[in-house]
């Protein structure tokens, strides 16, 4: 006979700590170096998506990795590292670090990949709208 499941309680679903610290080695930044990382919450998410999407043409995809990656990158508190004045610099960062981060926080945070080639398909499109009303 099967065990019962334990069916939580409003107070400790929102208790539960569901936003783990995940460490990401950066050797690129210093040998031996890591940083923490978490998944987004779902209010942080929904901004970040809303903000995205609502971007038309090229504002759309920049420095996208960045606007993710301030969000996720924390300290060993679980405290933002960067805000929103931060983008642009973190930004200018090595690419592949940033890949790396990106793809943590992205997978962490369910964001598919789906998610991200819609917004890349929908910025194509604006693209080709942006050349044809000249």
């Amino acid at each position: 006979m099967a065990k019962a499941k334990k069916h939580l309680s409003r107070d400790e679903i929102l208790e539960a700590p569901d936003l783990p610290l995940i460490e990401v080695d950066v050797p690129e930044w210093g040998k031996g170096v890591a940083v923490y990382v978490r998944a987004l919450s779902g209010t942080e998410r929904d901004a970040f998506e809303t903000e995205a999407f609502s971007e038309s043409g090229a504002n759309r995809l920049k420095n996208l990795r960045a606007k993710l990656i301030s969000l996720g990158l924390v300290d060993d508190a679980g405290t933002r590292l960067f805000s929103k004045s931060d983008i642009e610099a973190l930004g200018k960062k090595n690419g592949k670090v940033l890949d790396r981060l990106f793809d943590v926080i992205r997978k962490e945070s369910g964001l598919l990949n789906e998610d991200v080639d819609e917004l890349v398909k929908n910025f194509v499109s604006d693209l080709k709208e942006d050349s044809t009303s000249d």
